[in-house]
């Protein structure tokens, strides 16, 4: 009988091979994860997209943004601000400087946007599941987001296929997402 895997054996195990891909495999797996979201109904209807910065080999988002801006919307990415995400609209990657945790953000010249008017949020993470939930770096700044703001928008999980698994341990904190888009899949949760 085996034990039940942890959310710590689970995150070192899906960073240590997240860390293993090379720079063109990201770019690849980055590019076709895009496409997929790209021809969503629901990004194309979005009108305010909120993004984030990737790191440690993270799904890119630099096509999203691209397109996003070349269809006139307006695109946000998060600040980390004490214990919450707060989020600036971003017009180009110039707009973002080095964070919290050697993570891009929106630097202090650009404009504050309330999560209210956020259509879709794509939420980077370690791990997800088939049922939606995702299991991040560990500091909560997602889950606390999606319960304590006014969000109402669609929450979208980012990854790459081998970032899935059937079902990952979960806390009563641990919020749902909406959709989860892969480099090979589109899921909706179970």
């Amino acid at each position: 009988m085996s034990l039940p895997l942890t959310k710590r054996s689970i995150r070192k195990a899906h960073l240590r091979q997240r860390e293993l891909l090379s720079c063109a495999e990201v770019q690849t797996r980055s590019a076709a994860a895009q496409s997929q979201l790209l021809a969503l109904p629901a990004f194309q209807q979005a009108k305010t997209l909120a993004f984030y910065s990737p790191i440690r080999n993270e799904v890119e988002t630099d096509g999203l943004l691209t397109a996003a801006l070349a269809a006139g919307r307006q695109v946000c990415y998060p600040r980390v601000s004490a214990d919450d995400l707060h989020f600036f609209q971003v017009r180009s990657t110039l707009d973002l400087q080095v964070g919290a945790f050697g993570i891009g953000e929106p630097g202090r010249q650009v404009a504050e946007i309330d999560p209210a008017q956020i259509d879709l949020l794509l939420v980077p993470g370690v791990a997800f599941d088939r049922y939606g939930h995702r299991l991040g770096y560990g500091r909560g700044y997602f889950d606390r987001l999606l319960t304590g703001s006014c969000f109402t928008g669609l929450s979208v999980g980012f990854a790459y296929d081998f970032q899935v698994q059937d079902m990952l341990p979960t806390e009563g904190h641990d919020q749902k997402l909406g959709l989860l888009v892969t480099d090979k899949e589109i899921f909706s949760p179970l």
